[in-house]
Formats: C-alpha cells, sequence, structure tokens
C-alpha cells in the first residue's frame, strides 16, 4: 500500500504546476486523500483533498480559487492543478490518506495510513 507522487518543480510567479498522486495496493474511492505541505521552518498544513464517496472536497483558504483538486478513479490517481503560484506556495507537498479528513481539518496526522514520498514545489522569479 503506497501514494506515488509526480509533478511539481520549478515555476515563476502567476504560473501553472501539476501534481500526481496514484494510490497503488488499495483504492481511495472511500477515504480522504489530497495533499498537505511543509515549508521551510513551518509546519505541515492541509492545502485540499477529496473524497470520492460523496464527491466532497476541501481546500485551504490560502489557496481557494487557484487550486483544483479533481480524480481519475479507473486511474486510482488524484490530480492538483495549481495555478496563479505565488512564492507562499513553495514547499515539499505530500500526497496522503485520511480515514477522517482531520490531518486536513484540524492538523491530526494519527489517522493518515499513506503518505506520499514527497515532491518540492518552489515558486520564484
Amino acid at each position: 500500500m503506497r501514494l506515488v507522487e509526480s509533478g511539481g518543480g520549478s515555476a515563476q510567479p502567476g504560473n501553472s504546476l501539476t501534481l500526481s498522486c496514484t494510490a497503488v495496493g488499495f483504492t481511495y474511492i472511500n477515504y480522504y486523500i489530497g495533499w498537505l505541505r511543509q515549508a521551510p521552518l513551518k509546519e505541515r498544513e492541509g492545502v485540499s483533498y477529496i473524497r470520492s464517496l460523496d464527491e466532497s472536497t476541501y481546500y485551504a483558504d490560502s489557496v481557494k480559487g487557484r487550486f483544483t483538486i479533481s480524480r481519475d478513479n479507473a486511474k486510482n490517481t488524484v490530480y492538483l492543478q495549481m495555478d496563479n503560484l505565488s512564492p507562499e506556495d513553495t514547499g515539499t507537498y505530500y500526497c496522503a490518506a485520511d480515514i477522517d479528513g482531520e490531518a486536513w481539518l484540524i492538523g491530526s496526522f494519527a489517522k493518515v495510513f499513506v503518505w506520499g514520498q514527497g515532491t518540492p514545489v518552489t515558486v520564484s522569479s
């Protein structure tokens, strides 16, 4: 059971990047799956999740209107489209699967049962 991430990299402010996260060895449909990020010297914070069972989504206030999460159930893959990037979006992005969404909602990681390897995103001019 693992999450395999791809995408990310470097971008200039205002540009876009797309992250992908593929679930291997399990199906994510019943769980909360998405990304958290950690900037240097800062705590890990929830960015966005999607729950396929009821199509619910979550976005942190800092990314609302700029990031879009989506999924392809046939590929067992979730995507994060990041538009209008700013330097404040710089950090390592971790895909995660959680039982109840608390990793994003209250910052509790106790029920995260699998993490991706992390992918760096750098936004600078």
